[in-house]
């Protein structure tokens, strides 16, 4: 079964991680009245215990926050929720995005606002709430779709790649909630939508301090599931699989605007949404496990990977329907895996549940198992006294 786990389970992973920007990925603003999401009745849809929006459920024009805007999964995002007519804040990462690249977004598109933030720097969160605030007066929705993530052996990694994506990844999402929570709570309505990856639930040989700091989100995510239900605040973890990008020309790199000394010394190769370190003489073999996560994105990306489009329009409903899932798996290689996952766990149990034991306090006494023996001692001589005096 182990064995097993290794070949389907994997991260496939996390959309949420950023891809470098690109120019003039949002539609124009025209005049003229976007499609009714009534009318488009996309295909793929949410179940109809959620109330997603439909004709019962008429939606109404949000305002989207989203972290990680410029990345492959914030800005199919960004482009589906403006294509339904809702308001859109943009915030793309301070070092690989330009003051001048985030304005042009505005002069393309008046229904969409283009911000600065780096995640891990609580202060330039709340710069970006207060203008979200400020522009458009409120925030309905507020999606983070930052992350980073390293692939390497948990050996290979030093200090400065696991903090950082413990940073960008945990705290980065620990910022953005902390920081907007006292708002929606005071509207006593909200919702978060926080790209999680198959990583939050499953570890993936190679990918060792990211899925620990995806585990640490989903922990936080679903402590806090209850600390905020009676101020109707909603939370919704989406588990993706890898993306595809579905317009591979529409997002052609750049490189960053400000490098750290750290990237300039020792800058990672790039491989789908992760840097790659370089293996150590140990790890360097073509079957080691830590290379098992390169493996797994080279399968996914020529095999099953899950529509970045689709995910988006699922998004946008978990946005306006009234009753969002804790977690939303997405793609097919997502929902077998964590499956597979769980069936594993259960196995285990299972397998080990006889070596249960009670608590001492549970255990009874000496005397307890004194006396119980002689009151049995005591009904036994009863019965045999009982049968002796019967008549024959």
């Amino acid at each position: 079964m182990r064995g097993k786990l290794l070949q389907i389970l994997a991260d496939s992973t996390s959309s949420s991680t950023n891809s470098m920007g690109s120019r003039n990925f949002l539609p124009k603003y025209t005049s003229t009245q976007p499609i009714s999401p009534v009318s488009k009745q996309p295909a793929l849809r949410l179940p109809l215990t959620a109330d997603p929006p439909g004709p019962q459920n008429p939606p109404r024009q949000l305002v989207w926050l989203i972290f990680g805007g410029t990345g492959h999964m914030g800005r199919y995002i960004a482009k589906t929720a403006l294509s339904y007519n809702d308001l859109v804040v943009v915030v793309g990462r301070t070092f690989e995005n330009s003051p001048e690249y985030m304005k042009k977004l505005q002069e393309d598109n008046a229904k969409c606002l283009g911000l600065l933030c780096d995640v891990r720097a609580r202060e330039t969160v709340k710069q970006v709430i207060d203008k979200t605030i400020a522009h458009f007066g409120r925030i309905d929705v507020i999606v983070n779709c930052s992350g980073y993530g390293v692939i390497g052996a948990c050996e290979d990694q030093d200090e400065y790649d696991i903090r950082n994506q413990f940073e960008t990844n945990f705290m980065g999402t620990l910022n953005i909630i902390q920081l907007s929570l006292s708002y929606f709570r005071e509207r006593k309505t909200g919702r978060y939508l926080i790209f999680s990856s198959t990583s939050g639930a499953l570890g993936v040989p190679g990918l060792g301090p990211y899925c620990a700091s995806k585990y640490a989100v989903e922990g936080l995510m679903e402590s806090m599931l209850y600390e905020i239900d009676s101020f109707n605040i909603k939370i919704t973890l989406v588990e993706s699989g890898h993306m595809r990008r579905d317009n591979v020309n529409e997002f052609a790199s750049h490189p960053p605007v400000v490098a750290d000394d750290h990237a300039l010394s020792s800058p990672p190769a790039l491989y789908s949404h992760f840097f790659v370190k370089p293996p150590s003489e140990p790890y360097n073999t073509p079957t080691a496990p830590a290379a098992h996560a390169m493996r797994m994105l080279m399968w996914l990306g020529d095999k099953q990977p899950a529509s970045a489009v689709k995910a988006a329009e699922l998004t946008w409903q978990l946005g306006h329907c009234s009753y969002p899932p804790l977690r939303l798996v997405l793609g097919t290689y997502a929902v077998e895996s964590i499956r597979e996952r769980l069936k594993y766990v259960t196995e285990e149990i299972e397998d080990w549940k006889h070596l249960n034991f009670p608590l001492e306090d549970q255990q009874p006494s000496p005397n307890a198992t004194a006396k119980d023996d002689e009151a049995s001692m005591a009904n036994k001589q009863d019965h045999e006294d009982a049968a002796t005096s019967s008549p024959a």
